[in-house]
């Protein structure tokens, strides 16, 4: 039976029903493609293609323009997940009006359902724009990449009664902003369900625990296509990029012992066209060079 399109409707619907919610991270159509045949609820294009994808230290030099580009890509292979666009650093923080036309980019121009973005009460004004324009929102608090400098490198957070009190009333304030969904990144798993457990709207969990209402992973993390680190919170799935080296280094193998390509990989030529170019390049013998000269002369 063909699945229906999942909405953020959808995403209320399981929270109610205690029915968790599946999403993981895609940046490219083949991903997004086997998501989509996989069943999974939600994608989410994030910014963490900086690192996983593009190769950057960090999420912060993603722009605009590569979110855009990618999550292009994702709309063209996934029809029937979620679709989150990730606002990228400095794309909501400086201008709510900005903010707003930045959002609308991931609706308008890239085909998402949805736009995240980080932070708690001092993004409340963007949350409230964003939503009144009629975007829906996910928020994400906890560990917010996007301020690893002000946080002091990636740390857990919400360890001590005070934090962690600080993140629950961000939690109510982004739900009363009008967020659909919050993200709680790297928090304590008793604090992560406590919030689940207060809020109406769900909760998505990465290094959160069991306790919230979905999980995401970055997909790259879950298949061992990142090698740089993999976060304490993620679970390797598979080891692609091993398999990946496994592939590359027959295929060199092969290539320089002129093992491939084989007769199966190449394209024949019939053996009268073969023929008949080869005695076409065939160099004219001297009675053909007389002749032809001859006939030069007559035409003269």
């Amino acid at each position: 039976m063909e699945r229906k399109k999942v909405t953020v409707l959808t995403f209320q619907a399981k929270k109610e029903r205690g029915e968790p919610i599946t999403m993981l991270t895609a940046y490219d159509y083949p991903t997004a493609l086997a998501l989509e045949a996989a069943g999974i609820d939600a994608i989410l294009v994030g910014d963490s293609l900086g690192m996983v994808v593009l190769g950057y230290e960090t999420t912060l030099p993603v722009t605009m323009d590569d979110m855009i580009r990618h999550a292009q890509a994702v709309r063209r292979g996934a029809k029937t997940p979620l679709l989150i666009g990730d606002m990228p650093f400095l794309s909501y923080q400086a201008d709510v009006a900005e903010a707003v036309r930045n959002a609308g980019r991931f609706l308008k121009e890239a085909g998402m359902d949805a736009v995240k973005l980080e932070g708690g009460r001092e993004v409340l004004a963007t949350v409230r724009a964003i939503t009144d324009a009629g975007i829906p929102v996910m928020g994400h608090i906890g560990l917010t990449p996007q301020s690893i400098h002000k946080l002091g490198g990636f740390r857990a957070q919400g360890k001590t009664a005070a934090a962690a009190q600080r993140l629950i009333e961000d939690a109510e304030a982004l739900q009363d902003a009008g967020c659909f969904s919050i993200v709680l990144e790297s928090v304590p798993e008793p604090v992560a369900r406590l919030i689940s457990q207060r809020l109406r709207i769900p909760t998505i969990g990465i290094g959160a625990g069991p306790g919230c209402d979905g999980q995401v992973l970055v997909t790259h993390d879950l298949l061992g296509l990142f090698d740089r680190f993999t976060p304490r919170f993620s679970k390797r799935y598979a080891e692609l990029a091993a398999e990946m080296q496994r592939a590359f280094r027959a295929y060199i193998a092969e290539v320089q012992a002129r093992a491939f390509p084989g007769p199966e990989h190449s394209t024949p030529m019939e053996e009268a066209e073969w023929a008949a170019l080869l005695a076409a390049l065939e160099p004219p013998s001297s009675d053909g060079r007389q002749r032809a000269r001859t006939r030069a002369k007559a035409r003269q």
